[in-house]
């Protein structure tokens, strides 16, 4: 699905590695939620509001949380340490309406898949997106 980066975006795994964790959280937060929007969008013919609260039940720090502790063993070396160092970034806010750990491990993910996007692999980015269990 995110075979299509374009080379200009795309940072040597080293230089990808060495951006913030929240950085890389940022990034993976809207790779996750297009990924998720694009397979309902593909997967079903609903209206917007409905493809919305479809989406909204996979991105979300609840949902990722979970989806990130089972991934956790299956990550690379380098993919754990991406992982390590999101989940342990100091955020400049309180997450609202959600556990602390929900919320770090969320993050944790979200830097893993912004890590492999920027760094190019996007067949490991739907490697590990295309395990999350969609209800279409």
């Amino acid at each position: 699905m995110l075979n299509n980066l374009q080379d200009e975006f795309i940072l040597s795994e080293t230089k990808a590695a060495q951006l913030p964790p929240l950085t890389l959280a940022y990034i993976g937060d809207c790779i996750f939620d297009l990924y998720v929007r694009t397979k309902h969008v593909l997967g079903c013919s609903k209206n917007a509001g409905k493809l919305h609260s479809m989406s909204i039940r996979l991105v979300n720090a609840k949902a990722q949380s979970e989806f990130a502790h089972r991934w956790l063993e299956r990550f690379t070396e380098q993919e754990r340490e991406i992982f390590m160092r999101g989940r342990n970034a100091k955020s400049p806010s309180a997450p609202k309406n959600m556990s602390v750990a929900d919320y770090k491990y969320a993050t944790a993910i979200e830097a893993v898949i912004g890590y492999l996007y920027l760094s190019g692999q996007a067949e490991r980015v739907n490697e590990i997106l295309g395990t999350m269990e969609f209800d279409l």
